[in-house]
């Protein structure tokens, strides 16, 4: 059993790096862009961002997906890595179908993995309103200090 929290908070937290890593990026991307962003029209650059947040956040929950799967296949706890790819992706996403079981003895890094997915989810939806609502207001703050 502490096997399986030390491994399942290990890859929560894995996770949440490799996520503040792809925040780290995208804030980057938005501070070089900070000039083109302000210029008008305002509307189709809040549509870019909008879409490269998307993708951003996205890849950021692929890439938790990706390591949960990777993490299951090396513990030996699928045949196929398509198996762990699937799992990964249904446990992340609380879907649970039951269809795939892990082994007993693993049992409990189903429950991490979907709290990991249910941590992970909801911080990139904040980051994505986030990302959006920080843009809008130096947008309309742009425009009224001229």
């Amino acid at each position: 059993m502490f096997i399986q929290i030390f491994v399942g908070s290990t890859l929560i937290l894995l996770s949440v790096f490799v996520a503040a890593l792809g925040f780290l990026v995208m804030e980057l991307t938005l501070q070089r862009a900070h000039g083109w962003l302000i210029r008008e029209p305002h509307r189709p650059k809040l549509a870019v961002v909008l879409f490269g947040a998307v993708i951003a956040v996205l890849w950021m929950i692929t890439a938790g997906v990706w390591i949960w799967a990777i993490a299951f296949r090396l513990l030996g706890l699928f045949a196929h890595f398509e198996e762990a790819l699937y799992f990964s992706l249904v446990a992340f996403t609380t879907l649970g179908f039951g269809d795939l079981l892990l082994p007993e003895n693993w049992r409990l890094l189903g429950g991490f993995a979907a709290t990991n997915g249910l941590l992970n989810i909801g911080m990139m939806t904040a980051l994505l309103m986030e990302v959006l609502r920080h843009v809008r207001r130096n947008q309309l703050e742009s425009r009224h200090s001229r």
